[in-house]
C-alpha cells in the first residue's frame, strides 16, 4: 500500500500561517465584532504583515465567513452521535459532552457566532437559511425517532435543540460571568467535568430518558 505523501515544508508553513490567522481572527471578531474588527488588528494579533493577511484572505468578510464556517464544522462533527446512537442517553449525552468541550476549547468562535446571530446575521443569513436549517431538521428527525420508540418524552425537537445550544454555549459566551461566580477563577478540569455531568443529568431526566 503506498505511503501517503507528506506535505512539503512550504505547505506546512502555509497551514501554520493560516491557522495563526484564524486563531487571531476568532479573538478579534469575538471582542470587537465584525464592524469593529479590522484586518490590521487581526494581522497585529497574528504577528504578520497586513499584506500577508490579504494574501490568505482578500477581504474581512471572507475571513469572517471562514471563522464562522470553521466553528460550525466543529459543531457538525459534535452532532455525529445524534445521527448514529440508538437512544437519547447515548446520542444527546455524547452531544452534550462534545458541545461542552467545544465551549471550553473554542470560546471565541462561539462568541463570534452568538454576536453575529444577535445582530440579525447580516453576513451569514444565507448560511442560516440553508446549512443550519438542513442540519437542524436532520437532528430533529433523530429526536422524533427516539420519541416514536418510547425512549424519551414527546417534546418539540427544535426547542430541545435550542435548549442544548443555549445551555452548552453559555459556558463560552458568558464565561466571564461563570468565572466571576466561581470566586474569580476559571473552571478547573474537575469543575468542567462536574458541570458537564450536571447538564447531562438535568436535560436527560427532564426529557424522561433516564
Amino acid at each position: 500500500m503506498p505511503e501517503t505523501a507528506r506535505p512539503s515544508k512550504r505547505e506546512e508553513t502555509r497551514r501554520e500561517t493560516e491557522r495563526a490567522i484564524l486563531i487571531a481572527a476568532e479573538k478579534v471578531f469575538a471582542e470587537a465584532g465584525f464592524g469593529g474588527a479590522t484586518m490590521q488588528l487581526i494581522a497585529d494579533m497574528a504577528g504578520l504583515p497586513k499584506a500577508n493577511l490579504h494574501y490568505y484572505f482578500p477581504t474581512k468578510e471572507a475571513l469572517y465567513r471562514r471563522v464562522v464556517e470553521d466553528i460550525f464544522e466543529i459543531w457538525l462533527r459534535a452532532a455525529e452521535a445524534l445521527d448514529t446512537a440508538d437512544c437519547p442517553v447515548r446520542g444527546i449525552g455524547a452531544y452534550i459532552d462534545a458541545k461542552m468541550e467545544i465551549s471550553r476549547r473554542h470560546p471565541f468562535g462561539s462568541k463570534v457566532w452568538a454576536s453575529e446571530v444577535m445582530h440579525g446575521a447580516p453576513v451569514i443569513q444565507d448560511y442560516l437559511e440553508t446549512t443550519l436549517r438542513e442540519w437542524t431538521e436532520g437532528r430533529a428527525q433523530a429526536i422524533r425517532r427516539w420519541i416514536a420508540d418510547g425512549r424519551m418524552r414527546p417534546v418539540d425537537p427544535h426547542h430541545l435543540l435550542y435548549m442544548l445550544w443555549a445551555t452548552t454555549q453559555h459556558y463560552a459566551d458568558f464565561g466571564h460571568q461563570i468565572e466571576t461566580l466561581n470566586d474569580g477563577r476559571p473552571l478547573s478540569d474537575e469543575e468542567w467535568a462536574a458541570a458537564t455531568e450536571s447538564v447531562k443529568e438535568i436535560i436527560l431526566r427532564g426529557i424522561g430518558a433516564i
